[in-house]
């Protein structure tokens, strides 16, 4: 068999990589009670069952929960997983499809260089071993946006298992505690993307976009080491702050780029596990969290109620707040898995095994990209509490919303303040300007810059603190008019103007705006 050609992200470059092979997307055939998915360990506070809010009644059992989550992220890649057609979210429908995503006849996968290496840093990020040959499967199903009729995944041997995910929770009464938990990786594996079905129900069609087919994802599966909404939304709100840290997702929930399916079944404590149903595609922590709750809340009154939980798919209709049926999982589909014949085992290599006079454009090194590890966002966190002595709390607020730490840091540089004045700003002022105008930091006009002269102003007592609060209140006209008013107060002030002068020009311009 000739060696498969390993493309890099990139269109237009290709690269050589040694054998390859490997599959899987969902696990539905795993039975409710199986042994390697739903037994629980005992070795960490996140893995001691966690009983529902509800308080069982004199004479009843109380109740526990048990929820495990599959993850589907979309890979950060110029081109597809095995073709050369461009990723872009939103471009008019097919016009981003090649040959292979149409599944014509004679057209064959060139795996993409930068999918592994994304694979390959994730599964290192949380602690998982990389196995050093992983295999590609096809999974057969029906879909009408499947041109193939199977998805190339992998089942048989992933490129990464038995790792872990930390993340904290707040507890207490006042929600002041901060308690660190780990739930397991069990895997993490390459697959295809499907396309998108388009349902017109005015014409009563459905259209079919292939633009997402073949899109490169990471299907990382969490074993059942939670047990409520909070937990799970927790835990993936981590996984997504991680993985935008390493680059290898972009992780936008609005964007699709980031799926959960979650695993839910509840029995009386000492008691086998009972049956689980699962809830497919939530695209939001809020949504994640109500449905997981939701879901617990109606096995324990269909239970109570003396009847029985079917293994079944669920949705969750946003609406109206709870999950609806729409398939049973009672008769076992068989997806007829068997091995890519046209993608031979992909074999990765350490500083120990690498051929000697290897060239290193032609294999992927796992050391390698060990040592391209960024800072992850628990060893910020820590960073940001001892350096500038702020609140765990606001340590978590800084890295969940995008670009906010960069915007933070830069102000920090150029700006005379004091850390703890300069948090109370960005995370008070700043950030609920931001809430109010709906915009993300990378929109703002209020630049780093811009703010950080407005803090040398406030420090300096050149301007008082209620205005420079005025400076930043939207309510008061364009939003836009801010940085010309800090330029404003700025040439005042070189200018050596009187203080009464600068506050009397500053609030003339306020007026107006």
């Amino acid at each position: 068999m000739a060696a498969p050609v390993l493309r890099s992200g990139c269109p237009g470059r290709c690269w050589v990589l040694a054998w390859v092979y490997g599959g899987s997307r969902h696990r539905r055939g795993s039975p409710a009670g199986s042994t390697s998915n739903w037994i629980r360990g005992q070795s960490s506070l996140a893995q001691q069952p966690l009983h529902t809010a509800r308080k069982p009644r004199k004479g009843e059992h109380e109740w526990a929960a048990v929820v495990g989550l599959e993850i589907h992220a979309q890979i950060s890649s110029n081109s597809k997983l095995f073709s050369g057609s461009q990723v872009c979210f939103a471009a008019p429908p097919n016009s981003l499809v090649s040959f292979f995503d149409a599944s014509l006849p004679g057209t064959l996968p060139v795996l993409n260089r930068r999918c592994v290496e994304a694979a390959v840093m994730t599964g290192l990020a949380l602690d998982c071993h990389i196995n050093k040959k992983s295999l590609f499967d096809r999974k057969h199903y029906f879909y009408a946006d499947l041109p193939a009729g199977y998805q190339i995944t992998q089942q048989r041997l992933p490129i990464a298992v038995n790792g872990s995910l930390t993340y904290s929770l707040c507890v207490g009464k006042k929600r002041s505690q901060v308690t660190t938990r780990t739930v397991r990786v069990k895997q993490i594996q390459l697959e295809q993307d499907s396309g998108k079905s388009l349902h017109d129900d005015l014409r009563s069609q459905t259209l079919v976009d292939l633009n997402r087919a073949g899109v490169g994802l990471l299907e990382l599966v969490l074993e059942p080491d939670m047990c409520c909404g909070e937990e799970a939304a927790t835990a993936v709100r981590e996984l997504q702050v991680i993985l935008q840290a390493l680059g290898t997702s972009q992780a936008n929930m609005a964007e699709g780029q980031l799926r959960v399916d979650a695993n839910i079944s509840v029995h009386h404590p000492g008691e086998p596990l009972g049956v689980r149903t699962e809830v497919k595609n939530l695209n939001s922590f809020r949504f994640l969290a109500k449905a997981i709750d939701y879901e617990i809340q109606r096995q324990i009154k269909e239970l109570e109620n003396g009847g029985e939980i079917l293994n079944e798919t669920r949705s969750f209709d946003y609406k109206l707040g709870c999950t609806v049926p729409m398939r049973d999982k009672e008769g076992k589909q068989d997806y007829r898995f068997m091995p890519e014949p046209n993608l031979p085992p992909l074999l990765l290599y350490d500083a120990t095994s690498l051929p000697a006079g290897a060239d290193s454009q032609q294999v992927i090194n796992i050391d390698q990209i060990r040592e391209r590890l960024p800072e992850l966002p628990s060893v910020t966190r820590e960073r940001l509490v001892q350096q500038y002595g702020m609140l765990q709390e606001h340590s978590f607020t800084l890295l969940n919303e995008v670009g906010l730490l960069e915007f933070f840091q830069n102000v920090i540089k150029e700006t005379r303040a004091e850390p703890k004045k300069v948090t109370s700003w960005v995370l008070n002022t700043f950030l609920g300007y931001l809430k109010q105008q709906n915009l993300a930091v990378r929109e703002s006009p209020v630049t780093a810059s811009a703010l950080a002269e407005l803090l040398d102003l406030l420090d300096s007592k050149v301007i008082s603190s209620s205005a420079a609060k005025q400076v930043m209140d939207v309510k008061k006209g364009n939003p836009r008019a801010i940085n010309k008013l800090i330029g404003l107060v700025r040439k005042a002030t070189l200018s050596r103007a009187d203080p009464a002068v600068i506050k009397a020009i500053l609030e003339k311009k306020l007026s107006s705006c």
